[in-house]
């Protein structure tokens, strides 16, 4: 698969491209999608403070920054992150969002999202990375399942998205899948 785009480090020339689509977008299309369970991200910083408040880049594991940016020709698409589960068992989970619908179903995720996987497993020793998502968003399981994930658990029932219920999915991935896949 050719990149169809870069994933690169948090950095201040994208920073207003992520305030518009977090906080200013007033369709917020992707927002339908990922963790519709969860409460929509609020800021009291005004666009201006928010755009020149430090930026700290974390890193959830020596190497492994908690979010990446998605670029196409120069253009914010959106954002990977990266979170432990369970550092005992070096298990994280990661995630993506690309923002603006136009760049949807054209491979752009699919690139960003196997750019991502590979990132990490070849920056740690990490022994398993995988996703959790609801039944609705399709799309997010068919990505996963297309970089090598398997769907590993489906709590019935268990999200509520617009009034309705939704089964909870978990996919992933071990190390040695990825390796096998690689070769």
């Amino acid at each position: 698969m050719s990149n169809k785009v870069s994933i690169i480090l948090p950095n201040k020339k994208f920073i207003a491209d992520l305030y518009y689509w977090l906080f200013e977008d007033e369709v917020q299309e992707s927002a339908k999608w990922n963790g519709t369970y969860y409460a929509r991200p609020t800021t009291e910083l005004t666009k201006e403070k928010y755009m020149n408040k430090p930026l700290n880049i974390e890193y959830v594991y020596q190497g492994i920054p908690k979010s990446m940016y998605i670029i196409h020709e120069g253009q914010f698409l959106g954002t990977l992150h990266a979170n432990w589960v369970s550092e005992e068992t070096n298990w994280m989970e990661i995630g993506i969002v690309i923002f603006n619908p136009e760049y949807w179903s054209g491979g752009y995720g699919t690139s960003a999202f196997q750019q991502w996987v590979d990132y990490i497993f070849n920056h740690s020793d990490l022994h398993r990375i995988g996703i959790s998502t609801w039944s609705g968003n399709v799309r997010m399981m068919k990505l996963a399942e297309k970089v090598g994930m398997i769907e590993e658990a489906r709590i019935r029932d268990a999200r509520i998205v617009d009034g309705q219920y939704y089964d909870a999915i978990k996919m992933g991935m071990l190390r040695s899948e990825w390796e096998d896949k690689k070769r």
